[in-house]
């Protein structure tokens, strides 16, 4: 059995789970008390959230868990090989979901929200924010040419980035605009995407008060 630990990137992993139609047990990780989680720790000593535990194996990180869900797990149903001619936009997108947007995006929301106020304008919450917007742009680009990320097919680099627009749109740090979505309507309508909000919500995994979105 698959165990997912963490809320907020966890969702990445769960929404790919029910994609890929595995079985799974989603365990929630309490990030403002996690020094006393002691089974968790035991799983990610580093203390940060997602962790996949499969078998003997454990994987954090949240891109490197939908890759290797994929290669052990998906059969290629939602990733790119690399002899298509869409792989590097599939494997960019894959990467930029997090590196370029939800990495950022998490950066403005702690910056905003969570710091002392005199700090809430600090120059790097406002430099990731415009690393948030530059990035941005590739998605918007790429979508005013195709319908998916890596093409005229849904894969794990939608999943990667629609969480990210997620992100900003729920901490209230981003506003989509006509491009953005239409894309997140495509995306969030899809079955696997409505079972995983309803896994998350069950377990209170997607919970807005955790740091970790």
């Amino acid at each position: 059995m698959l165990t997912v630990y963490g809320e907020g990137r966890g969702f990445r992993i769960v929404w790919l789970l029910e994609e890929l139609g595995l079985a799974y047990r989603l365990r929630p990780v309490d990030l403002l008390t996690v020094e006393n989680d002691r089974d968790f720790l035991a799983i990610n000593p580093a203390g940060f959230i997602p962790a996949l535990q499969d078998g003997e194996t454990i994987m954090v990180e949240s891109i490197a868990i939908l890759e290797y869900l994929l290669a052990r797990h998906g059969s290629g149903s939602l990733a790119v090989a690399p002899d298509d001619p869409a792989f590097a936009s599939y494997l960019q997108f894959l990467h930029l979901g997090e590196a370029g947007l939800a990495g950022p995006m998490n950066a403005v929301f702690v910056g905003r929200e969570l710091a002392p106020e005199a700090e809430r304008d600090a120059r790097v919450t406002r430099w990731a924010r415009e690393t948030f917007e530059s990035r941005l742009g590739l998605v918007i680009r790429r979508l005013a040419d195709c319908p998916y990320l890596a093409g005229d097919r849904f894969t794990a680099a939608d999943i990667s980035v629609s969480y990210a627009l997620l992100l900003g749109m729920r901490t209230g740090n981003y506003i989509p605009g006509y491009t953005e979505r239409d894309y997140l309507a495509r995306t969030t309508a899809r079955p696997a995407y409505v079972r995983a909000m309803e896994s998350c919500q069950a377990t209170k995994a997607w919970a807005a008060r955790s740091p970790g979105l």
